[in-house]
């Protein structure tokens, strides 16, 4: 017969049917001061957040396990798990304990997941944290990617008509958490590594509903004010990221700015490769910091400038105009050094207006965020008189002068400033400087603030006093002086008088409460009035301190646009002086923006590979394209610098268009639409990709999506492959770059491949440059200069005995290469042989008979002859032998010294010691 099921106490009951409606979630279950797990999620919690896993009912048919975490510092284990992954289902006590009858009630709040995050302890200051949204219509080949960091409240998506570039702006954006259509497959070449990946209901993705919500949420009436008319894919995408944060969060999304539609058009695009490839923001190893760009031009002090230099870095701009503004707000702080320390000082008393901003309208701030937005609006003045401190105009006092003096952008900053000295004042009246960490507990407020409040406090404090005024009062009015007060927990306040001194004559208004052997005790109506005022002081301050700070949130919420539209300006100037700081500590230069593509840069430099080495130990290189040079092939040794060269000409052209300052003395730079590189590559073992895949689908894409205005830069092309297949696809790659675009395309191709240079002279837009080095006693020396021509040979062997390969490998590979060199004139005579005109596969295996015929033959390595010391040396047993015949051994074999062949290197150097 079965057991009769476990029947679970009510508490656990409420516990299991919250838990059922958020299954995929770990249960934070509010009990008193603590967050309480049960059964799997306890489990689970335990072992993610090392903490201590019990038992409630333990030993009982009821055993239940479980685990807790308290109350007040919940956010850093919360922070722990949704860096893990989890989403985490907040489940608070909905009606106050004392008031309950029976179970307290208790429901989800929100729903915490790693797109949907408010709290500084689980961000990145100067990072977004991005929920998008996707919606994908095979119909029309249309698809709508959509993205928010919720934690700011701005929002903005892209439209494509080709589905590979939708998955190049996913992983691009990298968010957090990723919403799909039940069903949706996600390409097989995209790679969203870390990236949480939610299928919705295709029900959440209705066109209608989702324009209902939309327009809601944002408050109009019709979707071209938003530019979404028409884009019904992005709307659908925009409807379901509004569905999900409004089921996870379950409060208003009214915070969110109105959407903006990302103009690609008027960016710099930047795939997802050539972030990887350039470093930008994370290294080639996975880690983020010190050897990536933005570790180099990141100054910023606030972090709302943070994010915007993340925003800039992903697509600057690729219209002049918007970057030399700019530029002219850059070079104007650059320019004045007192100007640009008074704003770097002013900054940093300026805390994160934008997600402050967030947490208040949406109910989720404490005290101490309202001590930082104070501290914020007290330090705007000084915010703003920095950028009049410049020695433009004698008369520092006339604001006016001062003002129009200052370039466009930072003037208009000036004349829409706005110090929100109503906000500053109401705050530094109401609060008290040191708040607590929640608004449950009081003091919040200064005296002063509210008439009732200050009668509470007034009680509080002054309690005792009162208490002896009302007995001094009573003992004027019985003429009784030995009347005393008294407190025990069980009768509270009492008169105390004693028998002998008259207590049976005290007036009809004093109430027995208890009779002693010696004394009476006495209550009066205003005794206990008072008392009941004293004991509940403290309950009647944290009720209304409560109420007060949210009418006090209520107010600073609605000026949430003010805050936000104050947020986008401090970030504005926080990009500006960041940028001016750092160009002025690297001895950066402003570059002209060009309106053709031509390219001319002077002395540059690697702005990252710099900063390591220092600016004493980097060489820098002129690199120039014009309307008859668009397409460099760049050859020299590994070791050379190469790769460095590619990437900083790119690195100063994108820097260029985010309005910075660049590496160089001086720079003309053409303005670019798409930055490629194909530069380094790797398996992508998940995907079944080699190397040499993974380089050809880079390849590909750079061939098919460059347009007259792109910079690509391409390394080592073919060389994941044999030496003729690659030599014939990198010969071929060349030529297609050469003449597309009516050989307009900016490139940089560096290459192993001699060969490739016979194209300088046969087509016209191509030139070559090399990395010299010099050749010293067999050594060489790497002097990272960039000339003119070919190099002569690769060097490959010289490099490989510097780092480290064994002598003997290194002198059999002379020996090869010396062969393989015989051959080198006829290889050069067939790859010139070969018609640049020739189209095709026909081309490609012409080009591969021609060389490989060229080869010449190698003969393996001849077998070392025995030398005589050898025989000598087997033959011996030197356990056996005396020191005098071993002295005369050597004496021998001093005689076999010069022999053939020669003495092995290690018994060589034996007999010379």
């Amino acid at each position: 017969m079965s057991e009769d099921p476990v029947k679970l106490t009510p508490m656990l009951e409420q516990y299991m049917s919250i838990k059922a409606e958020h299954p995929d979630a770990l249960l934070f279950y509010r009990m008193g001061d603590f967050y309480e797990m049960f059964f799997d999620d306890a489990v689970t919690a335990a072992r993610e957040l090392q903490i201590t896993l019990t038992t409630r009912n333990k030993n009982t048919r009821h055993a239940a396990p479980m685990c807790g975490v308290p109350w007040q510092s919940a956010q850093s284990y919360i922070a722990d798990l949704i860096n893990k992954g989890y989403r985490v289902a907040i489940c608070d006590q909905t009606e106050d304990p004392r008031a309950a009858k029976g179970l307290v009630k208790r429901a989800v709040t929100r729903v915490i997941t790693p797109g949907t995050v408010f709290d500084d302890a689980i961000l990145e200051a100067k990072s977004h944290n991005y929920l998008s949204a996707l919606y994908d219509n095979a119909a029309n080949s249309h698809s709508g990617f959509v993205w928010t960091d919720v934690s700011t409240g701005q929002w903005t998506g892209v439209e494509f008509n080709r589905q590979s570039d939708l998955w190049q702006w996913v992983q691009k954006i990298a968010p957090s958490e990723l919403l799909l259509p039940q069903g949706y497959s996600v390409s097989r070449h995209c790679r969203l590594d870390g990236v949480r990946m939610l299928h919705m209901p295709q029900g959440h993705f209705d066109l209608k509903r989702a324009a209902e919500r939309v327009l809601q949420i944002q408050g109009v009436r019709d979707a071209s004010v938003l530019d979404l008319d028409g884009k019904d894919e992005l709307m659908r995408a925009c409807g379901a990221l509004l569905f999900y944060l409004e089921q996870t969060q379950m409060c208003s999304m009214d915070h969110l700015k109105p959407f903006t539609l990302l103009n690609l058009s008027r960016r710099l695009l930047i795939d997802e490769v050539t972030e990887s490839n350039l470093e930008i923001f994370i290294r080639l190893n996975g880690r983020k910091g010190k050897g990536t760009l933005r570790h180099v031009i990141d100054d910023t002090i606030t972090p709302m400038g943070g994010r915007l230099l993340e925003d800039m870095l992903r697509h600057p701009w690729r219209d002049i105009a918007p970057a030399v503004r700019i530029q002219d707000a850059v070079l104007f702080l650059h320019t004045y050094d007192n100007c640009r320390a008074a704003l770097r000082q002013a900054l940093k008393n300026i805390y994160d207006l934008e997600r402050l901003s967030t947490r208040i309208s949406i109910d989720r701030a404490t005290p101490r965020d309202f001590t930082a937005l104070r501290g914020s609006l007290a330090a705007l003045p000084k915010v703003c008189d920095a950028l009049l401190q410049h020695p433009c105009v004698p008369d520092q006092s006339d604001t006016r002068k001062q003002t129009e003096t200052l370039p466009e952008a930072l003037r208009h900053i000036v004349n829409n400033w706005d110090n929100m000295e109503d906000c500053t004042l109401l705050l530094e009246a109401a609060l008290l400087e040191n708040l607590p960490p929640v608004i449950t507990e009081g003091c919040l407020f200064k005296k002063g603030y509210h008439a009732d409040l200050d009668t509470i406090l007034d009680l509080i404090e002054h309690g005792e006093d009162k208490l002896q005024e009302i007995l001094e009062a009573e003992q004027k009015t019985t003429g009784i002086n030995k009347l005393k007060i008294g407190y025990n927990r069980i009768f509270g306040y009492y008169y105390e008088l004693s028998r002998s001194a008259g207590a049976l004559s005290l007036p009809d208004r004093f109430i027995r409460r208890q009779t002693l052997a010696n004394v009476e005790r006495f209550t009066t109506d205003s005794l206990k009035k008072l008392e009941e005022e004293l004991l509940s002081a403290a309950e009647r301050r944290k009720s209304l301190e409560y109420k007060l700070f949210q009418d006090l949130r209520l107010h600073i919420a609605k000026q949430r646009e003010r805050i936000v539209h104050l947020a986008d300006i401090i970030a504005q100037l926080d990009y500006f002086q960041s940028l001016a700081h750092v160009g002025r500590q690297n001895n950066w230069c402003r570059p002209a923006l060009i309106d053709d593509a031509n390219l001319d840069i002077r002395e540059g430099r690697h702005p990252v590979v710099e900063s390591i080495l220092g600016s004493e130990n980097f060489v820098p290189n002129n690199f120039s394209l014009d309307t008859k040079r668009r397409l460099c092939l760049l050859t020299g040794p590994n070791m050379a610098g190469k790769s460095t060269i590619l990437r900083q000409v790119a690195l100063i052209c994108l820097l260029a268009q985010m309005g910075s300052m660049v590496p160089a003395s001086e720079a003309k730079i053409g303005m670019v639409d798409r930055l490629f590189s194909r530069v380094g590559a790797a398996d992508n073992l998940t995907q079944n990709q080699s190397t040499f895949m993974v380089e050809m689908m880079e390849t590909a894409r750079i061939l098919r999506q460059a347009t007259r205005r792109s910079l690509i830069i391409l390394d080592e092309i073919g060389r994941g492959t044999s030496t003729y297949d690659g030599v014939a696809l990198a010969w071929a790659v060349v030529e297609d770059l050469a003449k597309r675009q009516n050989a307009s395309l900016r490139t940089l191709f560096a290459t192993h491949y001699h060969e490739l240079t016979a194209l300088e002279g046969r087509l016209p837009s191509v030139f070559t440059m090399n990395i010299a080095i010099r050749e010293y006693k067999n050594d060489i020396l790497f002097l990272h200069k960039l000339v003119p021509g070919p190099s002569d040979r690769s060097y490959g062997v010289e490099v490989a005995r510097l780092a480290g390969v064994p002598a003997p490998v290194v002198q059999r590979a002379k020996a090869i290469l010396t062969v393989l060199e015989r051959g080198k004139t006829r290889q050069h005579n067939a790859a010139a042989a070969i018609s640049i005109s020739l189209p095709g596969l026909a081309a490609h295996e012409a080009r591969h008979a021609s060389i490989r015929t060229a080869l010449p033959e190698i003969s393996p390595a001849p077998a070392a002859a025995e030398h005589p010391l050898v025989r000598l040396l087997q033959d011996i047993a030197p356990e056996t032998i005396s020191p005098l015949e071993a002295l005369a051994l050597i004496v021998e074999w001093k005689k076999l010294w010069g022999t053939e062949p020669a003495v092995p290197q290690k018994i060589s150097a034996a007999l010379e010691n």
